[in-house]
């Protein structure tokens, strides 16, 4: 497997953790979402709206999206379960795009990413890529910790990049309108 070929499982990989995580959210009361748990954002929301608020950032970074640290800045936390899960539903399919239009020097420029007061950062951008991938599963752990101590069983989150996991993700697949062979290939 290419790093490509990586890229475009782990996005739809993301997709698919965060239909679990929201599905299995939709369980808890409005206040539950919001209630103090132990991690480093101190709840359930705070934590979605972070993964949701960088991801988008990143994801501007690798469109060139001039405004990206005015837009982050300016993010508003969704309130409830379901703004977020629809926010982050879009921003999943947004990243499932960028990563599909990429080709292999696609994923070889290098991607500014302005972190405000005229600091810029310069990456590559599979290693963009690379580090967003990571700071999803990152924190989606911290969401799956948080979730286990409450009346939600945490749901599985890691059946996505292997082929042979395919019998796990089926109803996963079949909701969100793909089929193995686009995903993995033959």
């Amino acid at each position: 497997m290419d790093l490509l070929e990586h890229h475009r499982i782990s996005a739809r990989a993301n997709r698919m953790a965060n239909r679990r995580l929201h599905l299995a959210m939709a369980r808890l009361t409005r206040d539950e979402f919001h209630a103090p748990r132990t991690s480093f954002f101190p709840s359930l929301a705070e934590t979605m709206n972070h993964i949701l608020a960088v991801d988008i950032y990143y994801i501007d970074a690798l469109e060139g999206v001039q405004e990206m640290a005015q837009r982050y800045d300016a993010f508003v936390a969704a309130d409830t379960l379901q703004e977020l899960a629809y926010r982050q539903r879009l921003s999943d399919e947004r990243l499932i795009t960028v990563c599909d239009r990429l080709d292999s020097e696609g994923i070889d420029p290098v991607i500014v990413m302005d972190r405000g007061e005229g600091r810029f950062q310069r990456d590559r951008a599979g290693h963009v890529l690379a580090h967003l991938f990571m700071h999803q599963t990152h924190h989606r752990g911290q969401v799956h910790a948080m979730l286990a101590g409450t009346r939600v069983a945490p749901p599985q989150l890691d059946e996505f990049l292997m082929p042979s996991d395919a019998p796990l993700r089926e109803e996963d697949m079949r909701e969100l309108g793909w089929n193995e062979s686009s995903v993995y290939g033959a």
